[in-house]
């Protein structure tokens, strides 16, 4: 038996007037998904535990098959396994993001841009770079990573300072998040530090000169220390890959024991090669047993706010990775397919929430057809299946009895 998780990142959404009453999920056309729902069992699932801060870390270790509230240390950490950095002991890690913030001649600053309007890799290579030289020293090192998402490694760092995402301030004043003598001050003085060194480095200027958004800014977020975590190969003697343009994907999923695979134009937008991901992963189950397959793109259009962004990521997932992973699946025997949003990220809101996400669970060797049903956020709460804990939803798939 192969088996195959497809995540379309943040697909999940709200209902929206725009689309008379319907979320983006419910208004794309999505033929290979609801060929999934239609077919194969559909419910919704709680990838986000009672408590914890519903973020992509939490989200996707959750269907993996680990309890967050066990596992997860921090989000950074799994990206520096990601990147292959080793935290030694007393060392945390910190996502270092690449913003753009807006000074104000009040005084006020906002958080125009969490992404630095999707900065290509070899700019932001460019800015860390600098930053490390002026930035790092024998306790802090600051490691480049892709498009805005980069690393800080910080002996003397401390995963009790309170720090904040940028997506979930987009558009809002964060003054009040940069300013204060707390505890935090080592970490804000360092962000106020980058400023200089940023705005007059010359991959700004030319950015500027373009009419896009710099990297004005470092913001420091998701800090942690290493995680001990079993792999799938100790808990179910499975092999498997993991493909994804983010690095906090793939370091999930080499702590889970997954080989990760970089493919050429993978980018985490629009532009991704999804062709290139599709051919990978069934290279991949060719001598695995596993693939999980993550698509960024719906999450980022969230993040920003764009309906017309959201509906063609939605509907790339569906038409260029669901659909092509269905027909290669074929030719390799039998197989079981989950395929499911990690979470929630509403256009109205900009940013991740906590309310379950559809998923739907399809097995070849299983023909469940019946009514059609299509593959989102209403049909799957009339389909009456709630999985409570999102770590038991890998057993569904696996076809394990649940503790």
């Amino acid at each position: 038996m192969k088996y195959a998780i497809l995540i379309g990142d943040g697909m999940a959404d709200y209902p929206l007037d725009d689309l008379g009453g319907k979320t983006p999920l419910a208004a794309a056309a999505t033929p290979q998904m609801d060929f999934l729902a239609s077919r194969g069992e559909l419910g919704l699932v709680q990838t986000i535990p009672p408590g914890l801060e519903p973020g992509s870390d939490i989200a996707n270790l959750a269907i993996m098959g680990y309890d967050p509230a066990r596992y997860h240390t921090g989000r950074a950490p799994l990206e520096a396994a990601s990147m292959g950095v080793r935290l030694g002991p007393g060392e945390i890690a910190f996502r270092c993001n690449l913003v753009t913030l807006h000074h104000d001649p009040r005084g006020d600053i906002t958080m125009a841009d969490y992404s630095a309007g999707h900065i290509t890799s070899p700019e932001a290579h460019e800015l860390i770079t600098a930053i490390n030289q002026n930035l790092g020293n024998g306790s802090r090192r600051f490691y480049p990573g892709v498009s805005y998402r980069h690393l800080l490694v910080w002996q003397g760092g401390q995963e009790s300072w309170r720090t904040y995402p940028p997506h979930d301030l987009s558009g809002q004043s964060v003054r009040q998040y940069l300013a204060g003598k707390g505890p935090e001050q080592p970490l804000l003085d360092l962000v106020h530090s980058s400023w200089p060194l940023l705005t007059v480095h010359p991959v700004n200027k030319l950015r500027q000169e373009r009419g896009l958004n710099p990297g004005n800014s470092i913001w420091l977020w998701g800090q942690g220390r290493a995680p001990e975590i079993p792999t799938l190969s100790a808990r179910f003697g499975l092999t498997g890959a993991v493909i994804s343009a983010v690095d906090l994907i793939r370091g999930i999923g080499i702590c889970a024991g997954l080989t990760p695979i970089l493919v050429p134009g993978a980018t985490g937008y629009l532009d991704t090669n999804y062709e290139g991901k599709v051919a990978a992963a069934l290279e991949a189950l060719q001598t695995r047993d596993l693939v999980y397959l993550h698509v960024e793109a719906p999450d980022e259009a969230g993040h920003s706010g764009e309906l017309k962004n959201k509906m063609q990521a939605i509907e790339d997932f569906d038409r260029r990775v669901v659909g092509p992973m269905l027909a290669g699946l074929k030719q390799l025997g039998p197989h079981r397919v989950l395929l499911l949003p990690d979470h929630r990220t509403p256009l109205a809101v900009r940013t991740h929430t906590t309310e379950p996400v559809p998923y739907a669970l399809y097995d070849s060797t299983r023909d469940m057809a019946g009514p059609p049903r299509r593959f989102n956020e209403f049909a799957a709460e009339s389909a009456g299946i709630l999985v409570e804990q999102g770590h038991a939803l890998l057993l569904r798939l696996l076809n394990r009895p649940t503790p």
